[in-house]
């Protein structure tokens, strides 16, 4: 199958996910040529704001592989991923990613995320939800307790 096909069904399942009363995406992951996991926005059906359709399609194959790393992979997304669903590509080894619609393409209906892109190219501290340290007073070592444990 060509990239291009995939993304068919990536916009195929988006599609269907519409007359299912969800969100409009959903996402093709793909090793090889071979498809891994197909998926669509869940959060209609789970009220879980991260079962975005990339997300759920990276969980799929995770748990089917056993392993959290899809070193290679790439993914086919109807909609331009989020922060949140590129951040996880590069955890788990994500090689390329390709969207039919763009963050521009969904902004009259809602479904853009450029402005999350853009706070979060800010400093973290200069976010809207600034992020500091804050370390309990005589804490230490849980990173070589973890460490230690896996041996």
């Amino acid at each position: 199958m060509s990239d291009e096909s995939f993304m068919r069904e990536a916009v195929a399942l988006a599609r269907d996910n519409i007359g299912q009363g969800g969100r409009p995406f959903g996402a093709v992951l793909v090793r090889d040529g071979k498809i891994l996991a197909r998926a669509v926005n869940r959060t209609h059906e789970t009220n879980d704001p991260t079962a975005h359709a990339e997300l759920e399609a990276i969980r799929q194959a995770s748990a089917e592989l056993g392993t959290p790393r899809l070193d290679g992979a790439t993914i086919y997304a109807s909609g331009h991923p989020c922060p949140m669903c590129l951040a996880a590509m590069h955890l788990t080894g994500v090689k390329a990613a390709f969207f039919a619609y763009s963050n521009e393409d969904g902004e009259e209906f809602g479904l853009s995320t450029a402005k999350i892109y853009a706070e979060m190219a800010r400093e973290p501290q200069a976010q809207s939800i600034p992020l500091r340290p804050l370390r309990p007073v005589d804490e230490a070592g849980l990173y070589e307790d973890w460490s230690r444990k896996r041996g």
